[in-house]
């Protein structure tokens, strides 16, 4: 006879840590800490046991609702075999118990587990897979779950596309499958003197500025400084999170352009100028043009150093390391210099930190499905398509319900009426700024 208990911080980490089947951040201790401190939201760390032995467990989030109700969620959950039946059923059913005890005006249970249902390598063509996902599919159907669609962009709790890297690979063989402009614009960005470093928390500034410029350009919002500082002290805490910046040396640059044209002079000195032969010409032609771009290049890279000073951070990333994975979790970018191309250097970088510190997954943490051109989102999977990770997708949400009745209240009624006032809000500001004109 197997029991769900609640595990002490040892014992739960060492065995979602080390799990066989499946390990991810969000289902570490340390983000249910962090959860319960930025997210108002209630952790519990359980394990079902039998014969004293852990044989499956879960961090389980409580988020409460109005009028006492409230839903509970596994983020990436359960940590098992999802291809054992017998212990999935066993599981679920002693989970909805132990819910059930905690509040009995629960409405829902949320699973999302990271099982790939597809994956396609670098070139297009699909990896085969090693198990029939449909097994797992039909196993968590049969506990009482009802899976929530096969969505195409980011209507989930977490993203159900994304790229990742095989790290066991050589860096050789990782770097081979990069797309010709992404080696271009590494190259390029290392050739202009753009550096990357690891920040720490005296960085997190700087990380948000990026993260704000980001998301009015890409139209998103995320977080507030307070909460990218908590999460990044609380998991470095950890050695978790590390951050990476990427520089530009505005100084170093301009010296460097600066070789390029003396380069170009002596090769301009070269050319006889009594030769007046069409290959000469078009060739001094040439050089002139070159030289002339690198000194509008080097009046630019002048006035950003009057206005920003040597060095200027055009990137920050926030890398979370769990056991033998990576995730990209946070990219912000800066408006200017994008052609410094500090953004690849700095992917590349953690690539290689993440090859260097023993990590077998790379993981960019979300992309689209829906490919069409129209998609906003298009040109982000595009941009992480580029450093040839595989595409994968994951099997998608599933809700095992508990009070039928209000779980149709808050999950369908609630949001349609907060749209409809959403529009009826913008409807009158329109208004209102029509009569004020």
């Amino acid at each position: 006879m197997s029991d769900i208990v609640e595990l002490e911080i040892q014992e739960y980490e060492k065995f979602v840590k080390t799990n066989k089947y499946k390990s991810h951040f969000l289902q570490s201790y340390i983000w249910g800490e962090f959860s319960k401190k930025k997210k108002k939201l209630t952790p519990y760390y359980l394990g079902l046991k039998n014969k004293n032995k852990i044989v499956a467990a879960t961090l389980l989030l409580e988020k409460k609702l109005p009028l006492g109700y409230s839903y509970f969620y596994a983020p990436r959950g359960f940590v098992m075999d999802f291809f054992n039946k017998e212990l999935l059923k066993e599981m679920t059913d002693k989970i909805i118990s132990y819910i059930k005890t905690i509040n009995k005006k629960a409405l829902f249970l949320k699973i999302d587990p990271d099982i790939i249902i597809k994956s396609y390598n670098y070139l297009g063509e699909e990896n085969k897979l090693s198990y029939n996902y449909e097994d797992v599919f039909n196993n968590i159907k049969s506990c009482g779950f009802k899976h929530l669609g096969f969505t195409k962009n980011f209507e989930t709790m977490q993203p159900r596309y994304t790229f990742r890297i095989n790290m066991e690979q050589s860096l050789d063989d990782i770097e081979s499958h990069f797309s010709k402009t992404t080696k271009q614009r590494i190259n390029k960005a290392i050739r202009l003197g753009c550096e990357t470093c690891i920040g720490s928390i005296k960085d997190i500034d700087e990380f948000y500025h990026l993260m704000t410029l980001t998301e009015n350009r890409k139209d998103f919002v995320s977080y507030s400084k307070d909460y990218y500082l908590e999460q990044y002290k609380m998991l470095s805490k950890e050695d978790m999170a590390v951050l990476f910046l990427g520089k530009v040396n505005t100084k170093k640059v301009i010296d460097n352009l600066n070789q390029e044209i003396s380069s170009i002079g002596e090769d301009i000195s070269k050319i006889d100028p009594n030769n007046t032969g069409k290959n000469a010409k078009n060739k001094l032609k040439n050089l002139n043009s070159q030289k002339e771009k690198l000194e509008k290049e080097i009046e630019k890279y002048k006035n950003y150093n009057k206005e920003y000073g040597d060095i200027i951070t055009l990137s920050a990333h926030m890398i979370i390391k769990y056991n033998d994975k990576a995730w990209v979790l946070y990219a912000g970018n800066h408006n200017i210099l994008t052609e410094s191309y500090a953004n690849y250097l700095t992917y590349f970088e953690h690539i290689k930190y993440c090859k260097e510190n023993n990590i077998k997954i790379y993981d960019q943490f979300g992309t689209i499905g829906d490919l069409s051109p129209d998609n906003p989102r298009l040109g982000l999977h595009e941009f992480k398509k580029k450093f040839g990770g595989d595409y994968v997708e994951f099997i998608g949400e599933f809700d095992y319900v508990i009070n039928p009745i209000m779980y149709f209240v808050f999950t369908k009624l609630v949001p349609l009426y907060r749209k409809i006032i959403r529009k009826r809000s913008k409807m009158e500001v329109n208004n209102e700024v029509k009569r004020n004109k």
